[in-house]
């Protein structure tokens, strides 16, 4: 049986005790655990009274560092686990730690969630499905994650999208009308918008362009082939230069059109 012969306050935590038994160090715990086990200067403790205040002090830092980890931003129960596996902490203790924080309120993977969409959702720069994954990435269950998506209705989905949508067509201006309607699918569907959201947003902005602008575009990407296809004439030339322009979304009237120019055929 030992006896505690003496308890002193660690210098650099004070919220820490060092207990001394037969006036040595023999172990420290946190003010709770002390106080949860009355421990004071001549109190006995056998064998498995020191490993039950060993298992509780390691619970305890487990919660303490938890703490420390969540006063930065809110964090999922799958990130707290993740972070004290980092820390080498025992399963155990790690599920005793979880348990101790959701009774004091301190996690909440719904609230996290909602919160989560919601920052997303304000910022506008990702779609419910990048927004989905990530919280699925995050350990959130597909149940809560339902409920947490409805913080990002369907009006501020396509007004959102309609935005990134005119962002791209400033600054695709050199594009064919089909390459860019094609562009515009590819960056919504990137940013993680569904079908519906897309083309709800789309009927919003004006992708149709007059016949001077898609004239413009034809000649600017016409004139940079030009310059790649230098060494081919002839029909060769003509060939590659429709391939080209057509893959890029230009209808074959209007190719046929650039490549009849006089100035082509001097």
């Amino acid at each position: 049986m030992a006896v505690i012969s003496r308890i002193s306050v660690q210098k650099k935590r004070l919220d820490r005790y060092n207990i001394f038994i037969a006036d040595k160090y023999a172990f420290s715990v946190d003010e709770e655990v002390l106080i949860k086990f009355d421990l004071k200067k001549g109190k006995e403790l056998d064998e498995f009274d020191l490993a039950d205040i060993q298992m509780h002090d390691d619970i305890q830092k487990a919660f303490t560092q938890s703490l420390h980890y969540l006063s930065h931003r809110m964090r999922s129960e799958s990130e707290v686990r993740m972070y004290l596996r980092k820390k080498e902490v025992d399963d155990a203790i790690i599920q005793e730690a979880i348990h101790k924080l959701y009774h004091y309120k301190y996690l909440d993977d719904l609230e996290f969630a909602r919160a989560f969409v919601r920052t997303h959702a304000n910022g506008g720069n990702k779609g419910p499905i990048v927004i989905r994954q990530e919280l699925k990435e995050k350990g959130i269950s597909e149940k809560l994650i339902e409920k947490a998506i409805l913080e990002y209705p369907i009006d501020l989905q396509i007004e959102h999208a309609k935005q990134q949508a005119e962002k791209s067509i400033k600054k695709e201006k050199n594009l064919s009308e089909r390459s860019l309607q094609q562009k515009l699918d590819q960056v919504l569907m990137r940013k993680g918008y569904p079908r519906d959201i897309i083309v709800a947003a789309l009927q919003e902005v004006t992708v149709e362009k007059d016949s001077e602008e898609e004239w413009n575009s034809l000649i600017y990407h016409g004139e940079k082939l030009e310059r790649r296809y230098k060494a081919y004439q002839g029909f060769e030339y003509e060939q590659k230069m429709k391939q080209a322009l057509f893959r890029k979304g230009f209808p074959m009237e209007l190719i046929s059109r650039y490549l009849d120019r006089d100035e082509y055929f001097e």
